[in-house]
């Protein structure tokens, strides 16, 4: 069993070699001229004098090299503004193939003076960018948001095509400015001073989060302070204010059960042998629930035309519990359990600042989650 396990060990490592050691003829059959050309580079690499490397070296480079000037031309005839990045690929492969055999010793036997088109490629970037501009300043010329949007990611992609094309810097700011919605949101109001320090907390969380915002970069949050501050003439304003709420809403409700226990030594007789009996007690359990709750209203307004342009209310509750009892008769008749929370006094419940914000906790999560869909794709 062990040499057949040998065996098939060495089949396997053979078939891994052989495959690694592919000449490219497979690749150059199926019509992938520069597949083939690298990997009988990479063959003539480790094997300088393998002949069928060097016979598909020769071929597929004459092919994948007239195969990229054909869609060269092609492209140049089309219609398409952004031939010129079509263009430019190719120009980018056909160089990358004259480097990986200029990296090769044994390859430049087959191919001396491999093409490179290094003016051209050049020349191909510089009209993608025009090309790119152009669009970018057709878009901003709409003179919208959408439009803005889409203008700055042409500048964008003219930026990175030729770095420092024209006054590209300049537009990609002026296209992102129009395009960003600024809202301001504002305090929130709680009508009470007993719960002022839960709502500054609340408060301090939502200014946190829109603080660190930035899913989408066209969407910028200011508080009222910074708004102000900064002189930001803004697209929409975020109110949020509490319709209602209640805190320490107390509900005890009590429940007694009648407890025996049969078969309960309850004495002994002269002769000291046990005497059993039925032992009996009423148990009262006591449950105490302390419910606060509230409803955060949330609404979106555009400046300019003061319409609302979405609204969402979030409902948050917290429910404190707690639980004990007391026995009348004889505590053999409980369990152990029971017996454990007749040991149990009652405890006091949190302050109502500590139950105002336990339940603006799920409120908040929904409120974040709802701004965040809203903004994220806005």
């Amino acid at each position: 069993m062990k040499n057949i396990s040998r065996l098939r060990y060495f089949i396997y490592l053979s078939f891994i070699i052989i495959g690694g050691c592919t000449t490219g003829k497979k690749a150059l059959q199926k019509g992938d001229y520069d597949a083939s050309v690298s990997k009988a580079v990479s063959r003539l690499q480790n094997s300088p004098k393998n002949s069928e490397a060097l016979q598909v070296l020769s071929t597929a480079y004459d092919l994948a090299l007239q195969n990229h000037l054909r869609k060269i031309e092609e492209a140049k005839l089309s219609n398409d503004l952004f031939r010129w990045e079509s263009i430019m690929y190719d120009y980018q492969k056909i160089n990358q193939l004259a480097d990986d055999i200029n990296n090769c010793p044994a390859c430049l036997i087959t191919v001396p003076n491999p093409a490179k088109y290094l003016k051209e490629l050049t020349d191909s970037k510089l009209n993608a960018a025009e090309a790119r501009y152009n669009s970018g300043v057709e878009f901003l010329n709409a003179n919208n948001r959408q439009s803005a949007k889409k203008a700055y990611y042409e500048f964008e992609k003219a930026q990175n095509l030729a770095p420092n094309y024209k006054d590209v810097k300049a537009k990609m700011n002026e296209a992102y400015w129009s395009a960003v919605t600024r809202i301001v949101v504002q305090p929130i109001y709680v009508n009470s001073g007993l719960y002022k320090l839960s709502g500054d907390y609340f408060q301090q969380q939502i200014d946190q989060f829109i603080g660190n915002y930035s899913r989408n970069k066209f969407v910028i949050f200011y508080s009222e302070q910074q708004a102000a501050s900064q002189k930001v003439v803004p697209d929409q304003v975020l109110s949020l204010n509490f319709d209602d709420f209640v805190v320490g809403q107390t509900y005890v409700k009590e429940r007694v059960e009648r407890l025996k226990r049969d078969s309960v030594v309850i004495g002994e007789t002269r002769d000291r042998k046990p005497v059993y009996g039925t032992v009996k007690a009423s148990l009262s359990i006591f449950e105490k629930n302390i419910t606060s709750s509230g409803l955060l209203d949330m609404t979106i307004i555009d400046w300019q035309s003061k319409k609302v342009v979405h609204q969402q209310k979030f409902p948050g509750t917290y429910v404190w519990r707690d639980d004990w009892a007391s026995y009348r008769g004889d505590d053999r008749a409980l369990n152990k359990q029971q017996l454990a929370m007749t040991r149990r006094k009652e405890v006091l419940p949190p302050p109502p600042n500590a139950l105002f914000l336990e339940f603006t906790k799920p409120i908040y999560s929904q409120l974040v989650d709802d701004i965040s869909y809203y903004y994220n794709n806005y």
